[in-house]
């Protein structure tokens, strides 16, 4: 996270779904996983890009590109500035083991990116 981010909030429930970053005379929203999600707006089209978004594309399957350059389908499991942990996507099978994976904030597409459908 930079430093000069502004974090945003819904209004509802005051659950973070992002940042506001200020470039020039206007703002650049960004999403939990540290991607630009607007070209330079004015600064309610940046809250309201962010309350939009909401937090549902968390749960949405992501692929991560692993060391050999292949892809990995993965679900997300935790999100802060500090870090993402993503885990390989089990389908639900409470007895697969828990592989588990850490991917630098902000995230970029070429590390993790939404699943191709």
């Amino acid at each position: 996270m930079e430093a000069d981010w502004i974090e945003h909030r819904r209004t509802d429930d005051r659950e973070r779904v992002g940042w506001i970053e200020p470039v020039g005379e206007g703002f650049v929203a960004i999403d939990l996983l540290g991607r630009r999600r607007t070209t330079v707006v004015d600064w309610m089209q940046a809250e309201e890009t962010l309350d939009e978004l909401g937090l549902g594309y968390l749960a949405e399957p992501h692929e991560l590109r692993l060391d050999d350059g292949g892809w990995l389908r993965v679900r997300i499991a935790e999100v802060s500035p500090v870090g993402i942990r993503v885990k390989k996507d089990d389908w639900g099978d409470m007895t697969a083991p828990q592989i588990y994976y850490v991917v630098s904030f902000p995230v970029t597409e070429d590390h993790l990116r939404p699943l191709s459908r």
